[in-house]
C-alpha cells in the first residue's frame, strides 16, 4: 500500500507564542519507506523546529515566537507498506481505561451498562460502533473544543473527534482500554484531519469510526493519546494563535471498500 499525505497551514501568531504542531505522519518500523518534508517559514524566513517523540510513534514540533508573525506550514510524505502492531504495557492499558478530559467515561458508566448490559470483546466493540453512529448526526462546526463526550450525548451531534470521544468513554465504561487517533484518512469528504477511536480487545488495538465517512484500513497515524488534548494538530503552550488557512489532503493506491463489521488496525 501506498499513501501520500499533505496539509497545509497559515496562522497568525501574538508575542511570546509557543507552538506544538502534530501534522507529522507516526514513525513506525513497520513502513518499507517513509518519505517526507516540513517547511515551517515567518516573514519569509524557516523557523527553528525541535522534533519531540510522543507516545505510539507520534511526533510534535515545537517552536517559539517572539514577536507576533504570520507562520505558513507545509508537510508532505509518501509512505509505503503497513505499520507493525504495537504490543502495549500494562500501564498504557491502564491509562487507557481511566477517565480523561474529553472522555467521561465516569459519568458515563450507567449509559454504558444500559445499553451494552453484559456485552464483551469484539460484539461490545461493534455495539458500541453502531449505537454511536445510530445515535450521533455529524454536523460541521456543531461542537465546540471544549465539549466532551457527555455534552456531545446531550446534544446528539458532533464531527469526528466528538463521535471518536464518546464511543472511548463507554468502551472505557465497560472497562475496555480505548484511544483516541489522529489520522490521515484517504476517501474522507469534506478532506480534513481526521480523529477515530482505538479499542484494545483480543491482544491487540482495533479502529472505531462511527463516522462511516472514510474506510479504515487506508488510514495512516499522527498521534494518539487519551483523547483530543493529546492529539491536536495545532496548539499553544504558550501565548496565543489565530487559525487563517487549513488544507488537508489524503490518498492511496488503491481505495480499499469499508466494511463495519470487520476489525481493522492502524496500518
Amino acid at each position: 500500500m501506498e499513501r501520500a499525505v499533505a496539509a497545509r497551514l497559515a496562522f497568525k501568531t501574538a508575542a511570546e507564542t509557543k507552538v506544538a504542531l502534530a501534522v507529522a505522519v507516526a514513525r513506525n518500523a513497520g513502513y518499507g519507506t517513509l518519505q517526507e518534508s516540513l517547511t515551517v517559514t515567518a516573514a519569509g524566513e524557516d523557523v527553528p523546529l525541535t522534533e519531540l517523540s510522543d507516545h505510539h510513534g507520534g511526533r510534535f514540533h515545537y517552536m517559539e515566537f517572539a514577536d507576533p508573525t504570520e507562520v505558513l506550514v507545509e508537510y508532505s510524505a509518501t509512505v509505503t507498506g503497513l505499520a507493525l502492531p504495537e504490543e502495549p504495557g500494562l500501564m498504557e492499558l491502564i491509562r487507557y481505561v481511566r477517565p480523561s478530559r474529553y472522555a467521561e467515561s465516569d459519568r458515563l458508566l450507567p449509559t454504558a451498562y444500559a445499553e451494552f448490559g453484559g456485552l464483551q470483546g469484539e460484539e461490545l466493540l461493534h455495539a458500541v460502533r453502531n449505537w454511536v453512529f445510530s445515535e450521533l448526526r455529524y454536523v460541521s462546526g456543531s461542537s465546540r473544543g471544549t465539549d466532551g463526550a457527555v455534552e456531545t450525548l446531550l446534544h446528539r451531534r458532533g464531527v469526528c473527534r466528538d463521535f471518536a470521544h464518546l464511543a472511548i468513554a463507554l468502551l472505557r465504561s465497560k472497562n475496555v482500554p480505548a484511544r483516541l487517533a489522529a489520522v490521515y484518512a484517504p476517501g474522507l469528504a469534506p478532506m480534513d484531519f481526521h480523529a477515530v477511536a482505538e479499542a484494545h480487545i483480543n491482544g491487540a488495538w482495533h479502529v472505531i469510526d462511527a463516522t462511516g465517512l472514510a474506510p479504515r484500513e487506508s488510514m495512516l497515524r499522527i498521534t494518539a493519546g487519551r483523547d483530543s488534548s493529546d492529539t491536536a494538530f495545532l496548539s499553544t503552550v504558550g501565548g496565543s494563535l489565530s487559525l487563517k488557512e487549513i488544507s488537508v489532503t489524503a490518498v492511496v493506491d488503491e481505495l480499499p471498500a469499508e466494511d463495519p463489521a470487520k476489525l481493522v488496525a492502524l496500518h
